[in-house]
């Protein structure tokens, strides 16, 4: 019977690090691309293989070996017992801990969702998102900004390959290219075999001869990037722009990462926003609001237009100028400017000013 334990020059207390760590240690010593003995790198797999999975070790630990047939605890064309007692079961049959949340794994393994249909590109950089604030003027028409990030970028000196300049890639020979090795799980179904990441490759398939002196083999680095990036006319707050492969480098060579902005856009001191129309309030004196007359109106643009307010105006009212609010996102056009009046009650009046109010009032104005 092979002791796993001392193949790996481990205690049986070690923990799932501590296996982690001698697994990789002896991997590198005997690996057969770097000229060690292939049988002991076999032998180094295997033992990791089953100390590194709960089930396994368990059931290597108190019969000194792993089922990988059928009998002992009924197969899946047994028949299924939906009186069955799992937790009973569970407790009266030692080495055997299963969890329930194995369920998921199993259902994908019988009916078609296996390592390759779940498989990602492992290799893939992670998006990025960010939040970036603009002005309301800055909504008026198309924005031209540049943002330096701090990100994974691709490695300058190996071109993401991850090997030294001239090295060849080598297929990785624990899982012969494919990323993935052979995993046998037991479960109430039956033995169960599954594919999973292979630990030597990560999931790449392949392995520099030489990593890069600069990445050690990763392919990429943390480097600042400077990105242009263009905002659209008529943005809101919370509009999130994508920025296709801006995101982090992909290792060895993978697919970038997306880059996400999210648009925040400033309150401003005097105009309110709703949609893509603006509100601004007024003040006008009395007379102009009995007599009529003409007012000038602040544009988002800082320019200034006319506004026409007829005679007996009261407070409150609220006048709409077409085409003078926000372009459209993405469209033709813009929303409109409303104009709120508020009528200005006027304070500190000299003495012939209140003598004109007093006649005023006594013609019931």
């Amino acid at each position: 019977m092979k002791d796993y334990y001392k193949i790996l020059g481990v205690s049986r207390n070690a923990s799932q690090e501590e296996i982690k760590k001698a697994y990789r240690r002896l991997a590198h010593k005997y690996h057969p691309d770097k000229g060690g003995d292939e049988k002991k790198f076999k032998e180094i797999n295997e033992a990791y293989q089953v100390l590194s999975d709960k089930e396994k070790r368990a059931q290597y630990d108190r019969f000194g070996r792993v089922f990988e047939g059928g009998g002992g605890f009924g197969k899946a064309s047994d028949g299924f017992d939906f009186n069955f007692d799992f937790s009973r079961w569970q407790k009266e049959t030692p080495g055997f801990d299963f969890e329930f949340s194995d369920l998921g794994d199993v259902f994908e393994e019988f009916f078609g969702g296996g390592f390759s249909a779940r498989k990602k590109d492992l290799r893939r950089g992670k998006d990025i998102q960010v939040d970036l604030e603009i002005s309301l003027e800055d909504t008026l028409s198309d924005q031209k900004k540049e943002i330096l990030l701090r990100k994974y970028i691709v490695c300058p000196r190996c071109h993401g390959s991850g090997g030294e300049p001239g090295t060849k890639i080598k297929e990785c020979f624990s899982c012969r290219g494919t990323g993935q090795v052979q995993e046998i799980k037991r479960t109430f179904f039956g033995t169960v075999t599954r594919y999973i990441v292979c630990p030597e490759c990560g999931g790449e398939g392949s392995r520099p001869e030489k990593p890069c002196n600069v990445c050690k083999g990763n392919g990429r680095i943390i480097g600042e990037e400077k990105i242009s990036i263009v905002i659209p006319k008529g943005v809101d707050s919370n509009q999130v722009l994508k920025i296709k492969g801006k995101g982090d480098a992909g290792k060895k060579g993978g697919e970038p990462g997306d880059l996400y902005i999210r648009i925040l856009v400033r309150k401003h001191p005097i105009f309110e926003r709703k949609g893509d129309d603006l509100y601004v309030d007024i003040e006008i004196p009395f007379s102009l609001a009995v007599l009529g007359g003409e007012v000038e109106v602040p544009l988002l643009d800082g320019k200034k237009i006319l506004l026409n307010i007829p005679s007996g105006t009261q407070s409150g009212k609220v006048f709409r100028i077409s085409r003078k609010g926000i372009p459209h996102f993405g469209g033709i056009g813009r929303g409109n400017l409303y104009v709120k009046i508020t009528i200005k009650v006027p304070r500190g009046l000299t003495k012939k000013q209140k003598e004109l109010l007093e006649k005023l009032r006594k013609e019931g104005i």
